[in-house]
């Protein structure tokens, strides 16, 4: 592979990782007036780092963008879409959680979060906010799934990064495409703002395109 497309590949990566912090904080987060601020007002909303021909990418920018033009009242109005989606007082309408969607019931010991677990700690990674935030919510996984995107990006190894490629899009494939669509189905139901209808659209399309450039990247070696 000549080094201009592995360059473009790895800049194409690198955008997809801002987009997932981005759409991870919204979900794990209750989002913040100086957050709103900066992601509406200056920042990825406005300028995406990325394009794609991936249909859901591009619904979900253009939902992004008309939210990002309807600023009145945008702080309250995505508080109480995170609050209805996410968390709830009592039944969460989308709870971003994989253990949820792949029908886990017991959360803290299940299957689901054993299995999580170990990949964690096959890559030696410890979420920030353990015991506080699920190892199996769509935001710890997106953590965990920047960080392997980065050392696959920064790896100069051929082999290490043929074995770093493989687990990546395996993970994705097995622990996030296999439960994503539902809880997007759900919150694209439920959710009464653009921002959240596009910000699950925007994390489904990030998944698949990155799938896609890791898995042609592995095939070109």
């Amino acid at each position: 592979m000549n080094k201009e497309v592995s360059d473009n590949q790895q800049n194409l990566l690198k955008g997809y990782t801002m987009m997932l912090y981005f759409s991870g904080s919204m979900v794990m987060f209750d989002p913040t007036t100086e957050c709103v601020y900066d992601f509406w007002t200056k920042g990825i909303i406005k300028h995406f780092p990325v394009s794609s021909s991936n249909p859901d990418f591009i619904k979900a920018a253009g939902l992004l963008q008309e939210s990002a033009r309807r600023a009145s009242n945008k702080y309250e109005l995505l508080k109480e879409d995170f609050l209805r989606l996410f968390t709830g007082n009592g039944k969460p309408l989308a709870p971003p959680v994989e253990s949820f969607y792949r029908g886990d019931e017991q959360l803290i010991s299940g299957r689901t979060v054993g299995e999580i677990k170990n990949i964690y700690r096959k890559h030696s990674w410890e979420s920030r906010f353990i015991n506080k935030i699920p190892d199996d919510h769509l935001g710890i996984e997106i953590l965990f799934l920047t960080h392997l995107i980065e050392k696959y990006i920064d790896s100069r190894e051929k082999s290490a990064n043929q074995s770093l490629g493989s687990e990546i899009t395996e993970f994705i494939q097995e622990h996030m495409l296999s439960w994503i669509p539902l809880w997007k189905d759900d919150v694209i139901k439920h959710a009464n703002t653009f921002a959240y209808r596009g910000i699950a659209l925007l994390v489904m399309a990030s998944l698949e395109d990155v799938k896609t450039i890791i898995k042609e990247n592995l095939t070109e070696k």
